[in-house]
């Protein structure tokens, strides 16, 4: 065993962007900031993907543009990414990365935020002693947040197909396996003082913040079998039965679990402490850069003319296993000289840690009118229930379209309307709830896109 000086900006920066960029982007909030889909996100997306759905959604859809707004907001603003700059701000940094597509309305831009500030004087070892000065920012007392992102680009090659567009084939294709969880606790205490619109004083006492994330990073591998049958007394465009199965070989990359643990200790007059006795941040970090692992999806998607019903399962057995894990803790010893963290490595800790990952339930329903549609899914997995839902009202010109997504114990509405210009070219516009942000606030946001076809 051996210590080495580290920088703290560098230590602190990974680790808060780690936690905080999981937070704020985990399923199923993550769909709708960084969807290119405006019609999608005014109608509540942000569910589980049913990998036959998918398929039936192909037949016959458009293809939407983006149009980045957000990058308006996160450009002039590049520095604050930089954590080796003086305008380095790991809040704003979060906040951009987590929601970069669309204009947030709620976005404090400003970099002498009293959020930015907090965090950005922990991350130099910097703090004031008086921590009113921080007030104005209230971060959640308890964040529980976790998710996955395994987008799959690939064909399907048909081994049978006939004119009428029915076919069963063999997919292949590869993408990138990114999953993470986060468990955070801010003392309710200090959540209060932040958070008073006065100055609060508590002498001899002690702020616990404490958190727990794993991430793994890996590379899925897929090969499965797709097909579209067709349905008794159906034959339109889109009607038939569409089946698909994956199965997902994972060759892990990176896996990363870290316990972090901060204590700040006020003494008599209720500021912060010159010198505590305990160690006021430590972090513990398991870490490994070789895995193997499988997961594998389902999914049926029925589509009988104006109707449209799916059932999904991903995930299933998901698991990696992570070889030669190693072990490193980092300290700091006090959060106002500017101190560096210490880091210790633990070179003879060398075990195996296998992850497990909930299975991704979900069901859809889906009816379209001449003039109006709706759609609902539910979905069980991460962050437990989630439901979304919405509807559109079809105009000669106009597209008016309301829905909702209900996650964590909480409603978020969503609006807009697309304008088409002709058959095939449309412009859609959205506003919904992002949470993009650590005081999990629901801060109203504009999403614009371009949609192409019919």
């Amino acid at each position: 065993m051996f210590s080495v000086r580290l920088h703290s900006t560098r230590v602190a920066f990974a680790f808060w962007l780690l936690l905080s960029f999981s937070a704020l982007t985990a399923a199923p909030a993550r769909a709708q900031n960084w969807s290119t889909d405006a019609r999608s996100i005014a109608l509540g997306s942000g569910g589980t993907e049913n990998i036959a759905g998918n398929m039936a959604k192909e037949q016959g859809q458009y293809r939407a543009i983006v149009i980045p707004l957000g990058l308006i907001q996160v450009l002039p603003n590049w520095s604050v990414f930089d954590p080796g700059g003086d305008e380095f701000d790991p809040v704003r940094a979060i906040e951009y990365a987590a929601s970069p597509l669309h204009y947030n309305f709620g976005r404090d831009d400003s970099s002498d935020s009293p959020q930015g500030a907090f965090v950005r004087d922990i991350v130099n070892a910097r703090l004031s002693r008086n921590l009113n000065v921080y007030r104005g920012f209230t971060p959640a007392s308890s964040i529980v947040a976790e998710g996955l992102t395994s987008p799959s680009w690939g064909k399907t090659i048909k081994v049978r197909s006939d004119a009428d567009g029915y076919f069963q084939g063999v997919y292949v294709g590869a993408g990138p396996y990114f999953s993470v969880r986060t468990v955070a606790n801010f003392d309710e205490r200090l959540v209060s003082l932040l958070g008073s619109p006065t100055d609060v004083f508590l002498p001899n006492t002690t702020f616990l913040v404490g958190d727990t994330t794993t991430e793994q990073l890996a590379m899925a591998i897929t090969g499965g079998y797709r097909a579209r049958l067709p349905l008794a007394n159906w034959s339109g465009a889109r009607d038939g039965v569409y089946l698909a199965a994956n199965y997902n070989y994972l060759h892990g990359f990176r896996f990363d679990d870290f316990d972090m643990d901060v204590r700040f200790d006020t003494d008599a007059t209720g500021s912060i402490a010159f010198a505590p006795t305990t160690q006021p941040v430590a972090i513990s970090r398991l870490k490994s850069s070789s895995g193997r692992g499988m997961a594998i999806d389902l999914g049926v998607a029925v589509v009988a003319d104006r109707w449209e019903f799916g059932f999904g399962a991903n995930g299933i057995a998901n698991r990696i296993n992570w070889n030669d894990v190693e072990r490193e803790t980092f300290v700091l010893q006090s959060l106002l000289n500017g101190g560096d963290f210490i880091e210790t490595e633990f070179p003879g800790f060398v075990e195996s840690r296998r992850v497990e990952l909930p299975v991704d339930y979900s069901a859809n329903v889906g009816y379209s009118a001449d003039t109006w549609s709706a759609v609902s899914q539910y979905s069980h997995g991460f962050m437990g229930d989630n439901f979304r839902g919405g509807a559109e009202y079809r105009l000669e010109s106009v597209d008016l379209r309301g829905g909702a997504r209900y996650s964590q114990d909480r409603w978020h509405p969503t609006v807009g309307a697309g304008f088409n210009f002709t058959p095939r070219f449309a412009v859609d516009v959205a506003l919904y709830a992002a949470v993009a942000n650590l005081e999990r606030r629901r801060d109203p946001a504009l999403a614009i896109s371009l949609r192409i076809g019919r």
